[in-house]
């Protein structure tokens, strides 16, 4: 299955995580199990064995390091504070920037242009040229970052 996929699950978890008060572990549950019920998208069952490993490696991923996260974000955030943007912008930076500093199967960029898909898909109209830009200032700090 897609690792696109993978990613709207992850970032609809993390947005469950926070609007009910849910662990990680009943958000993907939940998710998961609606994606094997429904199974809309006709994949095998073995690809969706898959897709659920990745979507928790990402969740559980950017749950650990949600605090160095939002450091991080903050400092690409000019005018407004991480605790202060929509929800779905927030997850979708959140996943993201996870991507792009502590993942290395993932190309900075490839994460920039999947973050931005995600948020047009998730967020307002505006949210793909917000995420792009917080993004993108992010892309040009990502040496530091790292290290």
């Amino acid at each position: 299955m897609k690792r696109r996929l993978a990613r709207e699950i992850a970032v609809a978890s993390l947005y469950q995580m926070e609007m009910n008060e849910v662990s990680a572990q009943e958000a993907v549950d939940m998710l998961m199990d609606e994606l094997r019920q429904d199974n809309e998208i006709g994949g095998d069952p073995a690809e969706i064995g898959s897709t659920d490993e990745f979507v928790r490696e990402l969740v559980f991923g950017v749950l650990e390091r949600k605090q160095a996260i939002d450091g991080m974000l903050q400092q690409f955030l000019t005018g407004w504070q991480v605790d202060r943007l929509s929800r779905v912008d927030r997850q979708v930076l959140r996943l993201a920037c996870y991507e792009m500093v502590f993942r290395d199967d993932v190309p900075p960029k490839a994460a920039i242009n999947e973050a931005i898909e995600l948020a047009k898909h998730f967020g307002t109209e505006e949210s793909g040229k917000f995420v792009n830009g917080v993004l993108g200032k992010l892309l040009l700090g990502i040496n530091e970052l790292k290290s």
